[in-house]
């Protein structure tokens, strides 16, 4: 990467904070800092373009739905705006932009998926952000930004699988149940080598924690369920 790619990653980086830096739903800078950085390690790893995974795993969430509005997801105007501010080779900013339309989990069960190594490099780390102890922290963060619990025992696992409408639309009575619903579903659909191998390790800390709750809760039908769950790649 040149000097002017060098000093234009941090123009775009501020241009990034300007847009989620007062995020509380567990999307803000940190979250982006953290896909970052985990994309550039699976990068080096996988010997993918480093230019492409800094961008588009800094641009990501830019346009995200749940921030900004479908319109602007469906659009990706803000990544645009971003890539075409700054001059990005077209060929580069190609490459961003379909990386950035192909991720995320709601993608994923439209059958949606990244095709490029650098693509399935920044989608495995964004997914496993979502995982693992940071992904706890992120769940339990979303759930206060919604004002709704993180467990409530009384409520019985719900098992059915969700369509991509269906999990959009899905309100969700406590944030446990969304463990089942993706997270632990997660580490079985990364893309790379470097991504299952940090998702299992992931995978068994939220295992750790689920079990740890529901043996303290005395949550038996929710114990059961996990000893039971078999998350479904389908």
């Amino acid at each position: 990467m040149n000097e002017k790619s060098k000093t234009d990653i941090q123009k775009i980086t501020a241009d990034v904070v300007m847009l989620l830096g007062t995020d509380a739903s567990g999307h803000g800078m940190d979250h982006v800092e953290r896909v970052l950085n985990l994309a550039l390690a699976f990068a080096k790893n996988e010997g993918a373009n480093t230019e492409i995974v800094t961008l588009a795993a800094l641009l990501h969430d830019v346009d995200d739905y749940k921030i900004f509005g479908q319109d602007s997801a469906d659009n990706l105007t803000n990544a645009t705006r971003i890539l075409a501010e700054y001059n990005i080779d077209q060929p580069v900013k190609d490459a961003v932009l379909g990386i950035i339309r192909s991720m995320g989990y709601n993608k994923y069960l439209d059958g949606i998926r990244p095709t490029t190594l650098e693509g399935m490099i920044v989608s495995d780390a964004d997914m496993c952000d979502a995982i693992g102890a940071i992904g706890i922290i992120r769940t339990h963060a979303y759930a206060i930004h919604k004002g709704n619990e993180f467990f409530d025992k009384t409520i019985p696992p719900e098992i059915d699988s969700f369509s991509a409408k269906a999990y959009r639309d899905a309100k969700k009575t406590h944030s446990v149940q969304h463990f089942f619903d993706k997270l632990l579903k997660i580490p079985a659909i990364l893309m790379t080598e470097s991504g299952l191998a940090e998702g299992q390790k992931r995978n068994a800390i939220m295992i750790d924690f689920l079990r740890e709750l529901f043996e303290e809760e005395n949550a038996q039908d929710w114990l059961d369920h996990l000893k039971t769950f078999n998350p479904s790649t389908d």
